[in-house]
């Protein structure tokens, strides 16, 4: 038997309770993101962030994405990705989300290789409004000891920086002009590492212990590393897991379960991991180098969705 409802029936029926209208469903909703770009690099160039933010905003669908511009322009962020002193980046980084509307109920950062490892200071520093998770791609977080590279390979401020910190990387004018020589960390020198260092050695809290820090960094719900298997950038690769060179040579790398930063847990690296909140990822390739399908399969999927 077929049944047919007139219009006012229906319009009876809606009257009286019986019968509603459906409503499309509404939007998904993500959390916001805040990106921060790598040396050499800016936050809106159409050939990496600029096209990356698109990507983002394609998978997940009226996502708000913020792509950090330290700097009135794209010139100036480029620039101060070498001049300019991070401690006085990261504050600016802190008052520019702490200012956004979008942002005030949390939000995911994800950090392109220097850009990672500012983002953790972020995450120690300023914890409002909260930051969800942290994907740091390819981020020096032990430093660096070389610089064989940047984004682009032949790129002259590269040349200029390099030349500088081979003369004196924790000269006190060298420190707070050139970023590189502010996680510029030599196994060799360990005492004058961190004494020299302005902005590594604080937030890795080996000049004084700031438990600050530490408890910031543990209202992560995840803390996401990812290293590049031919990392041919940073050097060495392990920094990016938090490993580096045993202390005093520069050969054998101290994977982070040996490190005296996870073993003192001086920054809750050890809390994270074994309560399976600090995620170890490795991709293929050289720095920086990885795939659409490998960043929706391992990070949208399971840490932006």
């Amino acid at each position: 038997m077929e049944i047919t409802l007139s219009l006012l029936t229906v319009w009876l029926a809606m009257a009286n309770g019986i019968f509603e209208p459906s409503s499309p469903p509404a939007p998904l909703k993500y959390a916001p993101i805040v990106m921060w770009h790598g040396m050499g690099d800016s936050c809106c160039n159409p050939f990496s962030l600029g096209h990356f933010s698109k990507f983002l905003e394609e998978q997940l669908p009226s996502v708000y994405v913020k792509s950090l511009q330290i700097g009135d322009n794209i010139v100036q962020d480029t620039e101060n990705g070498f001049f300019m002193n991070v401690n006085d980046q990261v504050s600016i980084a802190c008052s520019l989300i702490a200012s956004d509307s979008q942002l005030v109920h949390g939000y995911n950062a994800i950090g392109f290789s220097q850009g990672g490892l500012f983002l953790r200071a972020v995450a120690q520093r300023c914890p409002n409004p909260p930051m969800l998770n942290l994907i740091s791609v390819g981020g020096p977080h032990q430093g660096v000891y070389g610089l064989p590279h940047c984004l682009y390979p032949s790129h002259h401020m590269c040349d200029y920086v390099r030349r500088v910190l081979n003369v004196g990387a924790y000269w006190s004018w060298i420190q707070d002009r050139f970023v590189q020589a502010e996680y510029w960390h030599d196994p060799l020198n360990e005492e004058e590492y961190k004494e020299g260092s302005v902005f590594l050695a604080d937030i890795n809290n080996e000049k004084n212990k700031n438990n600050t820090y530490r408890e910031n960094l543990l209202r992560l719900h995840k803390l996401v590393l990812i290293k590049f298997e031919n990392d041919t950038m940073v050097l060495p690769k392990e920094s990016e897991w938090f490993g580096f060179y045993a202390p005093g040579q520069g050969k054998v790398v101290l994977p982070l379960q040996e490190t005296e930063l996870y073993l003192e847990d001086r920054l809750g690296l050890k809390t994270l991991y074994e309560g399976n909140r600090l995620d170890l990822l490795s991709a293929p390739g050289d720095h920086l180098r990885f795939t659409k399908e490998w960043f929706i399969q391992n990070i949208i999927h399971k840490y932006l969705n």
